[in-house]
């Protein structure tokens, strides 16, 4: 078959286009409890002390797999055992954005971070959903494409409520901006009604099995060893593009560039870098498989960094900051693809929830706990040699691939697990 009608054929389905709207429904919600939030606080002269508290509101995001089980056991009347629950959070989300715009944030601080709580918990449990329905859905082959799609849903609903809403704001007031962005939710409901129902799967039995199962039949499917490697390497596999992010603005600042630079080229250009990537990497996935995929771009992530390391060197230079933006972000998009469709690949499809929802919260260490030294790391060493450490630093999860991803894998290597084991297997009665 043509490899570019092979590819129109698989970006085209009826399912992409859902997870492009499900990954633009899953990402709208975020910004407008943060950054978003934080600007309208900003202009209501709320104290800064009481701004800085407010990124406690994002806690159900790290906390989701908390109650991730209930969504692998239940299901709604309706809709399916995924979509059920994927349109009654966005309509829930959809109200609780529109009663932000009631919110008066100098006069009634504390209704406001209720409102905002609620929306982050309907946001986290959202993600729970999609993540699940995105696992269930995609066959192996699919997986690069549709962890694609999603991404790039997902990034142009930061930009709306990122750029769009603040730009909005100069010229409406903040709560007719909130309204507006409560109904982008509805793009969300009709891609869940679009959404093709996944091929129908045993539920666990109990709310216990839900709970317990997950992590047995991870550990019994993997190896106990094999399993630990794996949690390792999401750990570490994105760590030196953690780095960069977490940095990458107070250096650019420090270096002279502007806010306004810093917006128009890291946050427009740099968007636009980030979804090429991320469809260029699940086209490539689809071609070359997810082992070398992870190898390759693990290693274009790392090395994408050399870009800032050379901008460190030349200082306020327009030409190289343009051209380490692109390189940085292409390369990012590119990594988050395959790391996306590992995660997915990771998941028994009785238990996508609940084992998404666990190891997506093993890639927020990186992200939010082991860079947390990243400023101090910057001021002691300078700037050249953060850039230097951030490329090792990617390193160590590039160095436990072959454990479980090898360049040229045996046939079956990293395939999704079967859906034949029986429950009482995993209890080890069988």
């Amino acid at each position: 078959m043509n490899p570019v009608r092979s590819l129109l054929q698989v970006f085209g389905s009826r399912k992409m286009a859902a997870l492009l709207l499900l990954g633009f429904s899953s990402g709208l919600p975020l910004f407008l409890t943060s950054k978003t939030l934080q600007a309208w606080m900003t202009v209501e002269k709320v104290d800064l002390t009481a701004i800085g508290l407010f990124s406690l509101v994002g806690l159900p995001y790290s906390l989701k797999f908390l109650w991730s089980p209930l969504l692998d056991r239940f299901a709604l009347p309706f809709l399916g055992r995924r979509r059920g629950w994927l349109i009654t959070i966005q309509i829930g989300l959809l109200i609780a954005i529109a009663c932000m715009a009631f919110q008066q944030p100098k006069q009634a601080l504390q209704l406001l971070a209720i409102n905002a709580v609620a929306i982050a918990f309907f946001s986290a449990t959202q993600d729970i959903a999609a993540d699940a329905y995105r696992t269930d859905v995609l066959e192996e082959l699919e997986l690069g494409a549709g962890a694609a799609v999603f991404v790039l849903g997902y990034r142009v609903a930061l930009l709306l409520t990122g750029s769009l809403a603040l730009i909005l704001a100069d010229r409406i007031p903040w709560s007719s901006v909130y309204l507006l962005m409560a109904v982008g939710m509805a793009i969300g409901i009709l891609g869940t009604l679009f959404a093709p129902e996944p091929k129908e799967i045993r539920p666990p039995e109990s709310l216990a099995a839900a709970v317990i199962l997950p992590f047995g039949e991870f550990f019994q499917r993997q190896g106990v060893i094999r399993g630990f490697l794996v949690l390792l390497f999401i750990v570490l596999y994105k760590l030196g593009d953690s780095f960069v992010n977490n940095m990458s603005t107070p250096f650019l600042l420090q270096t002279g560039f502007t806010q306004t630079d810093i917006g128009a080229i890291q946050g427009g250009m740099g968007l636009i870098a980030t979804i090429i990537g991320a469809l260029a990497g699940g086209a490539v996935l689809s071609k070359i498989g997810l082992n070398r995929s992870l190898w390759l771009f693990g290693g274009l992530q790392a090395l994408s960094n050399l870009a800032y390391l050379l901008l460190a060197q030349v200082g306020k230079n327009y030409q190289v900051l343009v051209l380490t933006i692109n390189i940085e972000n292409f390369c990012a998009g590119l990594g988050t693809a395959a790391f996306v469709a590992f995660l997915m690949n990771m998941c028994n499809q009785r238990f996508s929830a609940t084992q998404y929802a666990l190891l997506s919260s093993f890639m927020a260490v990186s992200r939010d706990i082991l860079v947390a030294p990243a400023g101090s790391l910057a001021k002691s060493t300078g700037w050249p040699l953060f850039f230097v450490i951030s490329i090792i630093a990617a390193v160590p999860g590039l160095l436990l691939l072959p454990f479980f991803a090898p360049w040229n894998p045996k046939p079956g290597a990293l395939s999704r697990p079967g859906l034949e084991e029986e429950e009482e297997d995993l209890w080890g009665t069988k």
